[in-house]
C-alpha cells in the first residue's frame, strides 16, 4: 500500500527492520526527537486528565476547549478574534472574519460526532467538514459550489495561513517551544490528480490502520501525536479544497486525537498552541513535512507536539480557574 506522501515513505522505507504488513506510520516515531517529542506530550495530557476539575466539570472543560480551539483555528486562517468577542457572538454570517470563526465553531462542535463514520470513510468526514467550514458559503449554491469537494484544477485556492501572528510572549525562550532548526520551503499546492490520489492514499491507510484488529507480537504501531501530525500535515500541505483547508486540517487532527485514544474528551486545545507559536514557526515546520526528508518529519511531529503542551496548558489554567470559582 503506498502512505500518503513522500514524508511517511522516506522514514519507512529507510527502516530495514519494518514488518510491511505492519503500520506504515510506526517507523516515523523513530526519528530524532520524535519519541521525545510523544513522551512529553503524553505525560502533559496525562496530567491534565488527572486533574481534580476533570472529576466533576469535564464537559465544561471539554466544551471551553472548543471554543478556545475555534478561535485560534480562525486566527491561523485570519479572523483574530478576542475570546470573549467569539463568546458573546451568535451572528457569524456578515462579512469574511466571521463566517471563517463561525466555521471554526461548527467544526469544533461536530468533530466528536464524526468518530464512527472516519474509521471508514475518512473522506467523508472531510467533505463534511468542509460543508462545515463553508456554512453559508457553500449552502443552496448548487453543483458549482466547491463546498464539500476536492478542488479542480484551474480553481483559485486561498494562501494556507491569514495574516501572520507573532510568537505569544509568553513562549518567547520556553520549554514549550521547539528548538529552531533549518528553514523549509513551503512548496504550492499539488495539482487536482495528485490530490485526489494523495486522498486515497492518506484514507486507505488510515481505514487499514481502524480496521488491523489485534497486532502481532512485537507489531509497532505508531503513536496517537504521530498520526494526529501526519494527517495534518498531509491535509495543509495539499490544500484539498480550495478555501478553509486549514480549519479541515486541524479538524482532522483534532478527530485523529479522539479517535487515537490521546485526548478521548477534547480537552486539549492544540490549535491554540499553534497560535502562540507563530505562524512562521507553523509554516516552516509545514515544510518540513512537505520536505519528505527525516528531519524535516520530525521537525513537524515536534511542532505539533509543542502545540498540543501549550493547549493542555491552556485547559490547565481553566480547570484552575474553575477550581479557584472564577469560571
Amino acid at each position: 500500500m503506498s502512505t500518503p506522501s513522500a514524508a511517511p515513505q522516506s522514514n519507512a522505507s529507510a527502516d530495514p527492520g519494518r514488518d510491511p504488513g505492519g503500520d506504515p506510520l510506526a517507523g516515523l516515531a523513530e526519528l530524532p526527537g520524535v519519541a521525545e517529542a510523544v513522551a512529553d506530550a503524553r505525560r502533559a495530557v496525562d496530567r491534565l486528565y488527572g486533574h481534580r476539575v476533570m472529576r466533576r466539570r469535564a464537559a465544561e472543560v471539554t466544551s471551553e476547549s472548543a471554543l478556545r480551539g475555534a478561535r485560534a483555528s480562525a486566527a491561523l486562517d485570519g479572523a483574530d478574534w478576542p475570546l470573549e468577542e467569539v463568546r458573546r457572538r451568535s451572528d457569524f454570517g456578515t462579512d469574511p472574519e466571521a463566517r471563517t470563526v463561525g466555521g471554526a465553531l461548527r467544526l469544533n462542535a461536530e468533530a466528536g460526532q464524526l468518530l464512527g463514520t472516519w474509521r471508514h470513510s475518512p473522506l467523508q468526514v472531510l467533505a463534511r467538514l468542509h460543508l462545515l467550514a463553508s456554512g453559508d458559503e457553500g449552502a443552496g449554491a448548487g453543483a458549482g459550489s466547491g463546498a464539500g469537494r476536492p478542488r479542480r484544477d484551474g480553481e483559485p485556492v486561498a494562501e494556507r495561513f491569514g495574516a501572520p501572528l507573532p510568537v505569544a510572549e509568553e513562549v518567547h525562550g520556553s520549554e514549550s517551544a521547539p528548538a529552531v532548526g533549518r528553514d523549509y520551503r513551503l512548496p504550492a499546492p499539488p495539482n487536482a490528480d495528485e490530490v485526489a490520489a494523495r486522498l486515497d492514499g492518506l484514507a486507505r491507510l488510515l481505514i487499514g490502520r481502524s480496521a488491523g484488529g489485534k497486532k502481532r507480537p512485537n507489531e509497532r504501531s505508531a503513536p496517537a501525536l504521530v498520526v494526529a501530525a501526519v494527517v495534518h500535515g498531509e491535509l495543509l500541505t495539499l490544500q484539498p479544497f480550495a478555501a478553509h483547508s486549514g480549519l479541515v486540517a486541524r479538524a482532522a487532527q483534532r478527530i485523529v486525537l479522539i479517535a487515537e485514544g490521546m485526548d478521548p474528551q477534547a480537552i486539549c486545545p492544540f490549535e491554540v498552541g499553534l497560535a502562540e507559536l507563530g505562524t512562521d514557526a507553523y509554516r516552516n515546520a509545514l515544510g518540513g513535512y512537505a520536505s519528505g526528508t527525516a528531519e524535516g518529519m520530525a521537525a513537524w511531529i515536534g511542532h505539533c507536539g509543542a502545540a498540543l503542551r501549550l493547549g493542555v496548558r491552556e485547559s490547565t489554567a481553566v480547570c484552575e480557574a474553575m477550581q479557584r470559582g472564577m469560571v
